[in-house]
């Protein structure tokens, strides 16, 4: 029965990572409320272990099908992965308390935004180009990616927003290089998971599989429906991370 749960969390995680990101919101509480004696951190590794899957194979899929700002995207996936270091070691040395009791107004703000700015993200028009993209790329992924490290929750969502608010890109294109970063941010944190052996293979293996079932139905569903879909579906996975990180923060501590 836990390998049923924590498997259909890890399949519906990977449809909802796929198309804006958020999935984490699905799969962790899954996974704390059928391992509750568990330390957190292998919970948090286990989580890693099979959302980078997803992440990486919805990369590829909209890889395909959409036009990727390679020069541009690879700086950012490296500076991403190299912010994600930097914020992990962060956390060793300042409580990230603040940014816990932050985070759910930083949402709302980006929430209020998105909805009042209807035609923000609906038509693709790039705003920087050659070394100039790569530059402006880069410091969002190492700026999120020092937040994913030192933090965590809503990653995804906010390399989206991002991408869309200072790049230009609609969400369908944003969503597809937020991917990608958002593999190489992954990385990292599994590694260090790994290494300290906060990672439950046994179910990894099956959670993957799930997770990557769930992405390509995800990556379908935006290919397929365009930008105006991503953004509600994006709309809705911000409010319900506002929704959980407020319950988190200010009613459940």
């Amino acid at each position: 029965m836990e390998l049923l749960i924590v498997s259909l969390a890890s399949l519906l995680a990977g449809l909802v990572d796929a198309i804006v990101g958020g999935g984490g919101l699905i799969l962790l509480p899954a996974l704390f409320a059928t391992f509750p004696n568990a330390a957190p951190a292998t919970l948090f590794g286990t989580n890693k272990s099979a959302s980078i899957w997803g992440t990486a194979f919805a990369a590829v899929q909209y890889s395909r099908k959409v036009v990727m700002p390679w020069r541009s995207l690879l700086p950012a996936a490296g500076a991403g992965l190299v912010g994600s270091v930097i914020g992990a070691w962060g956390v060793t040395q300042v409580d990230p308390d603040l940014f816990r009791k932050a985070l759910p107004i930083m949402l709302a703000i980006l929430l209020v935004y998105t909805v009042v700015k209807k035609d923000m993200g609906r038509h693709h028009a790039p705003r920087f180009a050659g070394s100039q993209e790569a530059w402006v790329a880069s410091s969002i992924g190492l700026t999120i990616g020092f937040y994913d490290g030192f933090f965590g929750p809503g990653t995804g969502s906010f390399l989206v927003f991002a991408y869309v608010r200072w790049m230009g890109y609609d969400f369908l294109n944003a969503s597809a290089s937020a991917k990608f970063i958002n593999v190489a941010t992954n990385f990292s944190a599994l590694m260090l998971f790994a290494y300290q052996g906060h990672v439950w293979w046994h179910l990894a293996l099956l959670m993957a599989i799930s997770n990557i079932v769930g992405s390509l139905i995800g990556t379908r569903l935006a290919l397929k429906h365009g930008s105006g879909f991503v953004r509600q579906v994006f709309i809705l996975v911000v409010l319900a991370l506002i929704c959980k990180t407020a319950y988190d923060t200010w009613i459940n501590a």
